[in-house]
């Protein structure tokens, strides 16, 4: 696929909504167009991506990508080989489309969004500290100052399924740290996560949501309101472009950003396999003060936290005063995102994605399925099968689909 840039014009037109209609420079124009298409490109937490674009920056970097030049380009100019980026070619060009970067600046227009990108006044700088993971850009809905405001951070993350006792908790902690001046940090969800938004809230405090899609988009549909209140209070963040639907991997690397922005993070709930031990992963990879709320020794819903108890080093917080504790003990910067193989459920990181792009109910050819989880489609195939093989997708005449008790 080929796309050709727009007139330096149109690029100032098309941006400056989402500039807050501050003036902008051609130079700057094509600079922020550049890192808008990159983020439709790639998918969150592309480390090859991150290094190509740090080494040559982000106009720079996409010109000979459209002209079919990366690999010769990046030969002393970046801190990647040719090989990564003939392999970053293979997965960004299938989403390389004019009408999608078009869409994903006009749902934001629409939603109100702001950009923010690094070098800006109200940018996050402590989300760097994910290295060549760190995201490219942020969509905001809110008040985009609502990221560096605050002198101290909480995340408070916690199961879906969460328990009574874990939604009084995260209340109590959530309306405490607000009311003493701490934004707190979650990703919206059911159970643990709304529940902290809403005490936030409720204590007239400032709170930060991080969503795996794009802030356009109210995900879940049942905290539509509530990602309003937020909006409104402090601030709707996501790295994925409007328009882009959140996934099983997109909640995973969005969980990194929610440890970045925590300048400590909590656990109050969680299973063994919770979603939530992901982002305390993060956060201990940044080096960040990683707490743990105890539970009942026979509630399932606890072990994720009393894991993280015994085995990654947590402290047992079972007050404000003990959460408090942690961000007075300081932090370090980590170097990035751990390394190794991804897995959720026991899948790879790659088996994941393939299965988010994919339905039980319609047939998608390969290229197609590239496009949608951000493979090369060589990848794609060899991914395929092995899932074929598993049982967890099969095709027939109209394409691949996911078998239906795939996970």
């Amino acid at each position: 696929m080929t796309m050709d840039l727009p007139s330096t014009r149109e690029m100032v037109e098309r941006l400056r909504p989402l500039r807050g209609g501050e003036p902008l420079t051609g130079a700057e124009a094509e600079r922020l167009f550049s890192i808008v298409v990159w983020s439709v490109l790639v998918e969150p937490g592309d480390g090859v991506a991150g290094r190509l674009i740090a080494g040559m920056g982000p106009h720079e970097a996409l010109r000979p990508l459209l002209n079919g030049a990366l690999e010769a380009a990046v030969v002393g100019r970046a801190d990647i080989t040719p090989a990564e980026a003939a392999a970053g070619v293979a997965r960004w060009m299938p989403r390389l489309e004019a009408p999608a970067v078009r869409a994903a600046i006009d749902l934001a227009g629409r939603a109100r969004a702001r950009l923010l990108v690094p070098g800006d006044q109200e940018w996050p700088v402590v989300v760097d500290d994910l290295g060549d993971h760190a995201p490219l850009c942020l969509w905001v809905r809110g008040d985009p100052q609502a990221l560096t405001a605050a002198q101290a951070s909480v995340a408070l993350v916690g199961a879906r399924a969460a328990t009574g006792y874990g939604e009084h908790v995260a209340m109590e902690f959530g309306a405490e740290l607000a009311g003493r001046g701490v934004t707190v940090v979650s990703g919206a969800a059911y159970g643990i996560d709304g529940m902290a938004h809403r005490a936030a809230l409720a204590a007239g405090g400032q709170t930060l949501a991080l969503l795996a899609g794009g802030v356009d988009r109210a995900y879940p549909a049942g905290h539509a309101n509530l990602l309003e209140r937020i909006a409104a209070a402090g601030a709707v963040v996501s790295e994925v472009p409007c328009g882009g639907a959140p996934t099983k991997w997109r909640f995973l690397t969005r969980n990194r950003l929610i440890a970045a922005l925590g300048q400590a993070t909590v656990v109050v709930e969680a299973g063994w396999r919770s979603g939530s031990l992901n982002t305390a992963g993060h956060a201990a990879a940044l080096g960040r003060p990683l707490g743990a709320v105890p539970g009942p020794v026979t509630s399932a819903a606890s072990a994720g936290c009393h894991r993280l108890l015994r085995e990654f080093d947590a402290r047992c917080v079972t007050t404000v005063d003990e959460v408090m504790e942690l961000l007075g003990g300081g932090w370090a910067g980590g170097d990035g995102m751990p390394g190794g193989r991804a897995t959720l459920g026991g899948r790879s990181a790659e088996e994941t994605r393939v299965l988010d792009a994919l339905t039980s109910r319609a047939g998608r050819q390969t290229p197609d399925v590239a496009r949608r989880c951000g493979l090369a489609i060589a990848d794609v195939e060899g991914v395929l099968g092995l899932l074929a093989m598993d049982g967890a997708v099969a095709r027939d005449e109209r394409g691949w689909r996911r078998v239906s008790s795939a996970v």
